[in-house]
C-alpha cells in the first residue's frame, strides 16, 4: 500500500508491475483476508495503525477482484485504466513532433514489440505488451530461471521506453504536456 502510493507518484510503470504482483500475491493466498493478513502482512514490520490500514487496503483489492471476475487471471479496472491512459499518452507522444526522443526510443523496441506480439497476445496494447514483458521477466528471476542474453537486450531497452513513458505520464499529471496541437 505504501509503496503502491510512492511508485504511483514516481514512476506509473513500476506502479502497474507492482500492482501485477499485489494482485498474484492476493490470488496465491486465495483472496482470503484472514491469511493474508496472518501470514502475509504480519511479517512487515508496521504500527497497528499501518497494520489496519494495509489490512484495509488489501480487503478492497479482494472486494475489486471479486467483483470484477479475476479471481483467477486479470487485472482489476483501476490498473486497466492506468494501463489505458499511458497507452493514450503513448499515442499523444508518438503523434506529436515536440518528442522526437520519445519516438527514436520508440523505434527501438518496436522491434522487440513487434515479437512478443507475434508470440502473446496481440488483442493488448503495446504498452502492456511492454508491461507484460517486464512483469514475465521479473517472474523468472524471482523463481531464480535463466534469462537469454537477447531477452536481458529487449528488458534493457523496455525498460528505458517504459522509463521515458512514465517520466512524460508524471509530468503530464502534474504540469500538462504540451503536445504542440494548437497553430
Amino acid at each position: 500500500m505504501i509503496i503502491a502510493q510512492e511508485l504511483r507518484s514516481k514512476n506509473i510503470a513500476e506502479y502497474v508491475l507492482y500492482m501485477w504482483q499485489v494482485e498474484d500475491i492476493i490470488r496465491a493466498y486465495h483472496c482470503d483476508l484472514s491469511t493474508i493478513r496472518r501470514d502475509y502482512i504480519s511479517r512487515f514490520e508496521l504500527t497497528d495503525e499501518q497494520r489496519e490500514d494495509m489490512t484495509d487496503w488489501y480487503g478492497n483489492l479482494i472486494r475489486m477482484i471479486r467483483e470484477e471476475g479475476v479471481s483467477e487471471s486479470g487485472h482489476i479496472q483501476i490498473i486497466k485504466i492506468v494501463v489505458q491512459q499511458m497507452t493514450e499518452l503513448h499515442q499523444q507522444l508518438l503523434q506529436s513532433p515536440k518528442f522526437p526522443f520519445y519516438n527514436a526510443e520508440y523505434y527501438k523496441v518496436l522491434p522487440f514489440i513487434v515479437e512478443l506480439r507475434s508470440r502473446g497476445s496481440k488483442d493488448v496494447s503495446e504498452i502492456e505488451t511492454c508491461l507484460n514483458a517486464l512483469y514475465g521477466v521479473m517472474m523468472l528471476r524471482l523463481q531464480k530461471k535463466e534469462v537469454s542474453p537477447s531477452t536481458e537486450n529487449a528488458v534493457k531497452e523496455i525498460t528505458t521506453f517504459l522509463g521515458m513513458l512514465s517520466d512524460y505520464y508524471k509530468e503530464d499529471k502534474e504540469k500538462g504536456l504540451d503536445f504542440g496541437d494548437e497553430d
